[in-house]
């Protein structure tokens, strides 16, 4: 009886390994894909994204009859705003990504989201008046220490990181708020059907301005742009299933895959410049991430204190 108790667990446990690290490996190598585009640039690149998002989620819906429960959420006028409010802020995220990438800083963007953890403890404890444990206390205040040394050493402040880690940090908080209202594929429909006029508007104005990359684009280029759909859903939704089969400390693990690879791309492929002094940066915020891991490694074990409620 055990054994055919235990196999069961075991099944779903790998089942979400492999979707949680599915999802971190399309996000890690999301840096490659955009060196196969035609030039565009970072605003109708999210336009883009967008609308042929909103088009893959529609098929999805169809596709597993969730239509249902996706027209019942817009019953939800509180879910409803909030999603709207999501939707500012991812569509934000995209766009600080998209510009990263687009104009070579590939490891500043990965930088945003090692440190993405970081502010996701500070939004904890500033909006949910969350308390922190010590680890998390040193890892924010490393994490610190490593904004600073990049700002001067950088001569400027490495807003692109920033930007992505707060806006992604927010977006989950929001969606933290959301909690349970509908299903994963049907908030991810609406959050894009909040996007979808003003993005549809642009590219209008684009095409009629005669600047627009989509329109000009060839075959090649155009399945290229379309499959900015895929790559937007697929990922979410394989991080929604990883979520529900995963304890927290395993997930918030498997989070580091991503960055990781975009600093590998960064670095080999992209070919961008590390001086000393990211890399003395790119040191801290990496020890401030161990600090991070450590803290979720023990929380299950110890059973000390209840475990902080999931983002995103």
């Amino acid at each position: 009886m055990s054994l055919s108790t235990a196999k069961p667990i075991r099944s779903e446990h790998s089942y979400g390994l492999i979707q949680g690290t599915s999802a971190y490996l399309i996000w890690g190598m999301l840096p490659a894909y955009f060196l196969l585009l035609p030039a565009i640039s970072a605003l109708e690149f999210v336009g883009v994204r967008v609308i042929f998002s909103l088009v893959f989620c529609l098929l999805l819906l169809a596709f597993t009859r969730q239509f249902k429960q996706f027209l019942a959420m817009f019953r939800d006028a509180k879910a409803m705003w909030q999603l709207g409010l999501a939707s500012v802020l991812i569509a934000a995220n995209w766009t600080l990504y998209a510009l990263a990438v687009l104009t070579g800083h590939v490891l500043e963007a990965s930088l945003g989201y090692f440190i993405n953890p970081i502010v996701a403890i500070l939004l904890g404890v500033v909006v949910l008046k969350e308390k922190l444990r010590r680890l998390q206390w040193i890892a924010v205040g490393v994490a610190t220490v490593a904004v600073i040394v990049l700002t001067v050493g950088l001569g400027r402040v490495p807003w692109i990181s920033l930007g992505l880690a707060f806006s992604f940090g927010f977006y989950g908080l929001v969606k933290n708020k959301v909690g349970q209202s509908g299903t994963a594929l049907g908030s991810l429909t609406i959050e894009t059907v909040w996007l979808t006029p003003l993005a549809f508007g642009y590219l209008l104005w684009l095409a009629v301005d005669g600047q627009s990359a989509l329109f000009s684009a060839d075959v090649p280029g155009l399945l290229l742009l379309a499959g900015s759909g895929i790559i937007t859903a697929v990922p979410l939704l394989l991080f929604g299933g990883a979520a529900r089969r995963l304890p927290l400390s395993t997930l918030g693990s498997l989070q580091f895959l991503a960055p990781l690879l975009q600093f590998i791309l960064g670095l080999l492929v992209f070919g961008e410049h590390m001086p000393f002094e990211r890399w003395v940066g790119f040191a801290l915020v990496w020890v401030a991430v161990i600090f991070v891991l450590v803290d979720m490694m023990r929380i299950p074990r110890t059973g000390s204190m209840p475990e902080p409620k999931r983002l995103g």
